[in-house]
Parts: structure tokens; sequence; C-alpha cells
């Protein structure tokens, strides 16, 4: 019989300055052409979000014979902390194998008040960080729970290319990711419905600089993160069409609840429609895909409700034929995709270079420094026990003095 957990401890990594981030990189997002928006965003890697943001929340499990499992809330709001700290008597005495319980217990406690969100991210670090200690009990790799890996090795795109003025760089980054060996590569938009037709224009002359510079032999992706509405989607996706690009998906061309929006997108164009970021639950992604909104299922395992709801959002995709390819190719995500048939590549952020910066798709690789890397485009799956990676303490110690 499994140990059961005496001990939960949770930090907090907030959003900081170099060298946590990685400097100015611009997007389209939600605020964007919203008067007044200006004040909430830092001008940096945060992509939106109001200063009092955290890059990571960690939370550690501690069972009665000392082994440690982790979990991880990703990119948020401090807000996650406490309600760990609330659903914390939950866990506490339970024993590790009992995650679907568990799990139940955490999500029917805080309906009233969660269902998605900040409560979601509490109960997927939680949730994970069961499943990572359940393995680790067991000295078995995660994925063999869930069934075992279908693959040794999976296809990983590369996923950065964010916008700028000079096309030049931006073709050579683009060039340098096929050198690497990656077979598909995602871009990310900067220009929304405030910019108007200037900004449709822009926004082809964005992803026809990456396409002339990775060839047709190379899948091509483009990320408008939440920042356009359905109208303007329809309009700029068929001027990308109409300039002989095909991409492989546009990614969260609108808002998340707008799903029905989304799906009017989708009957628009020809150019599949990928969404799921910043979903949660199987009931959300159950409404993406009842919808017809979707082409391609993007979960986040530490944002829709953890590994055992990941379970399901899979299992969802493979029942109505979607691709399932998670948002982020880190452990937590890696781990649930080699147990499926559904995932046909993974997320891939390039680590750092040696100039030492990061940004907050990066703190993984500060926080977790074992965290696979792809090669030659693929990412070998490791065979460790729980998630398979280690928790850099002193790297956790050093980056809470710095901010």
């Amino acid at each position: 019989m499994s140990s059961p957990i005496v001990r939960v401890r949770v930090a907090m990594l907030p959003a900081g300055e170099p060298p946590v981030l990685g400097g100015p990189r611009p997007l389209v997002t939600p605020l964007t052409g919203i008067e007044g928006a200006e004040r909430l965003l830092r001008g940096d890697a945060t992509a939106g979000l109001p200063p009092a943001a955290s890059w990571a929340v960690v939370v550690r499990l501690e069972d009665a014979d000392g082994r440690e499992g982790v979990g991880t809330a990703g990119f948020g709001s401090p807000a996650t902390v406490p309600v760990i700290e609330q659903l914390a008597p939950v866990v506490l005495g339970a024993r590790p194998a009992e995650v679907n319980r568990l799990w139940e217990t955490m999500f029917r406690a805080t309906v009233n008040v969660g269902r998605r969100g900040v409560v979601m991210h509490a109960i997927s670090a939680l949730d994970v960080a069961l499943w990572d200690l359940h393995a680790r009990q067991l000295e078995r790799p995660l994925h063999e729970l869930l069934g075992g890996a279908v693959r040794s090795e999976i296809p990983a795109y590369a996923s950065r290319l964010y916008a700028t003025d000079d096309l030049d760089a931006l073709a050579a980054e683009a060039r340098g990711y096929v050198e690497q060996g990656f077979g598909a590569v995602k871009q990310r938009l900067a220009y929304g419905p405030s910019d108007g037709r200037d900004g449709i224009r822009r926004n082809v002359e964005l992803v026809k600089t990456v396409a002339d510079a990775i060839g047709p032999g190379v899948e091509q992706m483009a990320d408008a993160y939440m920042g356009w509405d359905a109208g303007y989607a329809i309009r700029c996706i068929r001027a990308i069409e109409d300039a002989g690009i095909r991409l492989r998906w546009v990614e969260e061309p609108v808002m998340p609840d707008e799903i029905p929006g989304l799906a009017r997108v989708r009957a628009a164009v020809d150019t599949p429609i990928a969404a799921g970021e910043h979903e949660a639950t199987r009931f959300g992604f159950r409404d993406l895909v009842t919808a017809g909104a979707v082409d391609v299922l993007q979960p986040d395992v530490n944002r829709l409700g953890g590994i055992t709801e990941a379970r399901r959002v899979w299992a969802l995709g493979e029942t109505f034929g979607l691709d399932v390819i998670p948002h982020l190719g880190v452990a937590h995500n890696l781990q649930v995709a080699a147990a499926s048939f559904a995932t046909p590549m993974v997320e891939y952020m390039p680590p750092p270079g040696d100039d030492g910066r990061f940004d907050e798709d990066q703190v993984w690789w500060m926080l977790f420094p074992d965290e696979p890397r792809a090669h030659h485009g693929t990412i070998r799956l490791k065979r460790g026990p729980g998630l398979g990676v280690t928790l850099d303490d002193a790297r956790l110690q050093e980056l809470l003095e710095l901010n």
C-alpha cells in the first residue's frame, strides 16, 4: 500500500525582471486595441497580463517515507497559492493512488468558485504532484500508469518566431530551426482588429516571410493568441490563404469563451483551427468539440485539471478523431502525450542561448534542468520514475530571492 502524504509545500515564483525575462516580444493579445489597457501591459514577456503575475507555482507533496512529488501551476496569478493552501487538507493523510477520489473532491468542493482559471490551476498543480508521487512510490515512469508509451520519441515543432519589423532576422530565425531538424515551426502574429486592413497586410507579410524561409517541406503554424474577433479572423486567414500559404493551423483566433465565433471561423476558412491552451476540464473541451469549433485540441495539463482530467481530454480527441497537441512540450504534458496515438507532435520552446536570459516559457528550464530537449526535431521520452524530471531546489531558492 502506498505511503500517505504528510506534508504539502507551495512556492510562487513571481514575474520579475532579468535574468528571468527575455525581453520584449511583440504579439497580438486580448488587450490589443483596448484604450487604456497599456497600463496593464508590462511591455515584456508577460503577453499582456497585469504586473501581479507569477511565472510558476510549485507544489511539493511529501509522503511518510520521505519521497516527494512535484506539480506546477503555469504562468498566471499569485492567487493560485492560497487556493492550494485551502485545498491542502484534502490531500494530507491521503494516499497518492487515490487520485480519482481526490480530484473529484477538490473539483466539487470548489465548484461554486472554480471550474476553471485560478482554482483549476491549483487543482492541476496538486493533481500533477499526486501522480508524480504515486509513480515514484511505484518506481515507474508516469506514462506507464497511463497505459504505457506508444512511442519512445515524439516529433516536436519549434515554437517562437515573435513578430518583428526586422523581417530578415525573422527569416534567419526560421531557417535556423529548419537547420536544427525541426519539421514544423510556429510563429506569433502582431496585429489585430484595431490595426485594420494594414494589420492584415502586415500579418500576411510576417507569415509569408517565414513560409519563404522554411520552404514547402516544413509545416507552418500561426498563433493569434486570442487577439482577434471572428470577422477579423476570417478576413486575415483568407488573406493568408489568398497569398498561397497553407498553414497547418491558426491558433486561438478568438477569445476562449467565443466558441460560436470560433466555429464560425472554422466553417468560413480552409485553414485548420486550433484551441484549448486556455480551456479547462473535459467539459470545456467537450463544448469545443461538439460545437465543431476546432481541428486541433491544445490542452495544458497544469491548467486544465492535471493528469487525472488530461486523460479524459486526450480520450475525447481520440474518440472524435482530432489531433491533441499540448501547449508546451514539458514533462507534465509529455507524459500524457506519450501514452496516446492522438498526439502526432508536441510544442517545443527552444532553450535559451549562452546569454543566460529566460522568459516565462523557459522558466521550466531553470526549475527542471533535466527537462527533455529536442534533438534533430524530436524529443526522447524520459524513462525515470514519475515525471522523469527533478526540481532544482537551489535554483528555485535563488529565483525566489531575486524576485
